[in-house]
């Protein structure tokens, strides 16, 4: 059957100017990190894109890297993409990364601009793509002068194989440079993807002032904290959960599930509670409080999560009880 998605789709989703750029982003968008690999259900994945799309969600975010294997969730996307999506391209906006290794020898790492450019070529072979919306340097490249990247992304967006260009895992200092190029060659950073959670503020020390200042939009991964900010392990690691399937590529490991992480998310999820929002709503709600974020990433594994989580849009806004009280239990 051909895909129809729903007619009222723009009506519920909110969407926030990136930055001081003309570009609007769902308040949620949808991370295909983990869940998309070649080791997960195609159809689970084509049920939880269709699902989000019909939600309101028109921004779905990739890296050559996501998998596993490496590369395979751009392919699992990109089937999806011809069969359903194709004549919906100009309602999305798709972004990929490139920054980590992908191949062997000295040109599949970092920020080169051979790898940068290479990657970004092979990201759209495999998502079957004429060019993606947004296209990041997917984390800092100490030994490769930054001339060198940012001239790297300057050219992908005059070459026409990206819209936009934008940075992930920065320090504060390393985006200010990096922004300085990039206005300076003429292709400015549209956004920053941090990682950001309850329990990972490092954003907050400076990185996210910038950003306001420059007026860059900012679009936080990890929000959950990789599952521990649910209900998912209030009593322990349940079986199939991504704790236990020690899948890799970035996916929580059992040694991060300690008590004191545990006896501090008992307490956000009481406080969730008299908040009328699950724990993981809340945890969306407080990073979307402030209006320096453009939008939170998700990652799902499962369709109705991606329904559960859009639920935090009901509610963004704390009590000054409420933040004292969360600030407490952080410590």
């Amino acid at each position: 059957m051909t895909y129809l998605p729903n007619p009222a789709r723009y009506k519920e989703m909110p969407y926030r100017r990136c930055g001081k750029s003309g570009l609007l982003l769902p308040a949620v968008s949808l991370g295909l990190w983990h869940n998309f690999g070649a080791i997960d259900s195609p159809e689970n994945a084509r049920t939880i894109l269709k699902l989000a799309f019909d939600s309101g969600i028109t921004h779905f975010d990739l890296a050559n890297n996501y998998g596993p294997p490496a590369g395979s969730a751009e392919e699992t996307f990109g089937k999806i993409f011809e069969e359903d999506f194709a004549s919906y391209r100009d309602e999305l906006i798709i972004s990929t990364k490139a920054g980590w290794g992908m191949w062997e020898g000295p040109y599949g790492d970092w920020g080169s601009k051979k790898y940068l450019v290479a990657s970004l070529d092979q990201s759209l072979k495999r998502m079957g793509l004429d060019y993606v919306d947004i296209f990041y340097h997917h984390r800092p490249d100490p030994q490769t002068p930054l001339e060198e990247t940012m001239g790297a992304l300057d050219l992908i967006v005059r070459q026409g194989k990206a819209l936009y260009v934008g940075i992930s895992s920065y320090s504060a200092a390393e985006t200010e440079a990096a922004v300085k190029v990039l206005n300076r060659l003429g292709t400015p950073c549209l956004i920053h993807q941090p990682k950001y959670s309850m329990f990972d503020r490092w954003i907050e020390g400076g990185l996210l002032d910038l950003l306001g200042d420059k007026g860059i939009g900012c679009i936080p991964f990890s929000p959950l904290a990789q599952g521990l900010l649910t209900n998912k392990y209030l009593k322990g690691i349940p079986e199939g959960s991504r704790a236990a399937s020690h899948r890799g590529n970035g996916a929580i490991e059992e040694d991060a599930i300690t008590a004191e992480k545990i006896a501090k998310v008992t307490r956000l999820n009481e406080l969730a509670g008299k908040r009328g929002q699950n724990l993981a709503q809340m945890a969306l709600s407080w990073i979307l409080k402030d209006d320096r974020i453009t939008s939170v990433l998700i990652g799902v594994s499962k369709p109705e999560q991606v329904t559960d989580s859009l639920k935090c849009l009901e509610n963004v806004s704390f009590s000054a009880d409420e933040l004292n009280a969360i600030n407490s239990i952080l410590g």
